[in-house]
């Protein structure tokens, strides 16, 4: 907010720019904002709970097959909740559950530290996965399904790569067994069943609508709004004047995000900024000569320089000012300029692991802990 005030104040961006800044931020934004809600409500529901239970359950008592098991699930919440989902629910519902297992700091450090780290590394399935995603589509035109057919094996050896690195440094630390006694039933947490009775359905439901939206040209943003209001609609249950609604709906509201539509909006004007002082035409050059060396080389090259970007300044400033350097290069090959924007994406979502200030999420995931008491 800060960067867009210097940048009015300067006179590098104008009144007139902020419908052009809103015009390609207000559909991530919306998305973004009702996965969350969606999120937050399944949460009041005590889906996660839930879900954590039985995933303990699953690995009969085995701390090893438990750390597979919640790195796993922390990136399936991501793909399709938002790496903010895995950080703002699944990271303290897991911590949750490893304390009533009676687990030592030094015992909880790999679960939590994974599951943090997985949520943005896991976060590249699809467009709706992350807000980075999200803008890059939007700015860059890609569609859902070629985005989905080049992300998903991506995101597979994501996983895979960080599940090896997380084994091999914490593999001493996981406890070999656990007491499976200290734990409740799993049904016991469910505060709202018909929300945790519906859930799977609607969020099948979402993903299909995200193959209609595409098809019909309709935004993302609508189909995971419709989502996000069924959901608060079951909570507040409407239908059954008789029946007390067990989620407390405006709690669930206020939770909500709605910062983002300030935020992104202001992070473009920022870029807006930058390109009228002729930043972003220098580095499209830049970028335009390293295209000649071949498609490796180009790949390598924004990659690196959105990883490092990412981790200095975190990743949703970078991948606004790589998006418009892209946007900006129309003198290459089309086969190079597509793998450098998907390069971009993975750069800006691995680089924000780099450091704390790397991404939002990172940031909430580190405030969480800290509330719990368990700083990293």
């Amino acid at each position: 907010m800060g960067a867009a005030i210097f940048a009015f104040a300067t006179g590098f961006v104008t009144l007139q720019d902020i419908p052009t800044a809103w015009a390609v931020v207000w559909n991530a934004s919306f998305t973004l904002i009702s996965l969350i809600v969606i999120s937050l409500t399944l949460d009041e529901a005590g889906f996660f709970r839930w879900l954590a239970l039985l995933v303990a359950r699953a690995a009969m008592g085995n701390g090893r097959v438990l750390f597979a098991l919640v790195v796993l699930l922390g990136a399936l919440v991501s793909a399709v909740l938002t790496n903010y989902g895995t950080a703002l629910i699944w990271t303290p519902t897991v911590l949750e559950i490893l304390l009533l297992l009676g687990f030592s700091p030094r015992a909880i450090l790999p679960f939590v530290f994974a599951t943090g780290f997985i949520a943005d590394a896991a976060s590249l399935p699809l467009p709706i996965s992350n807000l980075v995603n999200l803008l890059s589509t939007d700015i860059l035109h890609i569609s859902f399904l070629r985005y989905v057919l080049v992300m998903v094996p991506v995101n597979f050896l994501a996983i895979a790569t960080s599940l090896a690195v997380f084994w091999y440094y914490f593999n001493r630390h996981i406890p070999l067994t656990y007491n499976l006694k200290r734990l409740p039933l799993p049904a016991t947490v469910i505060r709202d069943p018909l929300i945790c009775q519906w859930s799977f359905a609607i969020l099948g439901l979402l993903f299909i609508g995200y193959w209609v939206a595409q098809a019909i040209s309709i935004p993302v943003s609508l189909i995971t709004a419709i989502a996000a209001f069924i959901m608060l609609v079951l909570a507040l249950r409407w239908s059954n004047q008789n029946t007390h609604a067990a989620i407390p709906v405006g709690k669930v509201l206020r939770q909500a995000p709605w910062q983002i539509i300030l935020l992104t909006p202001s992070l473009y004007l920022v870029v807006i900024g930058l390109r009228s002082t002729g930043i972003t035409t220098v580095l499209s050059n830049q970028l335009e000569s390293l295209s000649i060396w071949g498609l490796t080389l180009s790949t390598v090259g924004i990659g690196f320089v959105a990883t490092l970007l990412s981790g200095v300044m975190n990743n949703l400033p970078t991948l606004l000012i790589n998006a418009q350097v892209l946007q900006e290069l129309t003198g290459i090959d089309h086969a190079v300029r597509e793998v450098m924007v998907y390069a971009n994406v993975i750069g800006c979502n691995i680089g924000a692991k780099i450091t704390p200030i790397g991404s939002l999420s990172t940031l909430l995931w580190m405030n969480i802990l800290a509330r719990k008491g368990f700083r990293i």
